[in-house]
């Protein structure tokens, strides 16, 4: 078993009860954006999270282009669910790329011409924890807007899913 693989299909699995529930949001609560979070919406925080995935271990990685998302172009859930499936086809080649080179050091150009070094683990690290940070934002958005969210948290380990 490869450990960062489960670790992202457990993710995945999270991201489904989200998926979910944002589903039982009115389509114009998905795209409402509160000036309480920056003027940011449940569907311009997906963007940014699967955008993350996309600019740090497609392009800023591997190397390969890739179009940003831009929210405005996502309609609804089942076009975000879209974005996502691309985007686990961008972490699966990247898991695959350095499956067992963890430490390997890695140079990230970032756009106003400076650099990083960090590493593959690192790299996932950041991309996988960002995606829960704003999870939780999701949720409180949510709840400001009147909806009680399901549990969104790692699954529960009594599960049979584990």
């Amino acid at each position: 078993m490869d450990v960062f693989e489960k670790q992202y299909d457990w993710i995945r699995q999270t991201r489904e009860v989200l998926f979910t529930y944002c589903e039982s949001l009115a389509p114009s609560d998905y795209v409402k954006e509160l000036e309480s979070f920056g003027g940011d919406s449940i569907r311009n925080l997906h963007a940014h999270v699967a955008d993350c995935y996309r600019t740090w271990l497609a392009i800023m990685t591997l190397g390969k282009p890739i179009p940003h998302v831009q929210p405005e172009r996502v309609q609804d859930v089942q076009d975000m669910r879209k974005v996502f499936e691309e985007t686990d086809d961008v972490v699966q080649n990247f898991l695959n790329e350095f499956k067992g080179k963890w430490d390997q050091a890695i140079h990230v150009d970032f756009s106003d011409e400076n650099s990083a070094k960090t590493n593959p683990l690192w790299l996932v690290t950041h991309t996988m924890t960002h995606e829960f940070h704003h999870k939780g934002q999701i949720v409180k958005i949510g709840r400001q807007l009147g909806y009680v969210p399901p549990d969104t948290d790692l699954l529960d380990p009594r599960s049979e899913t584990m």
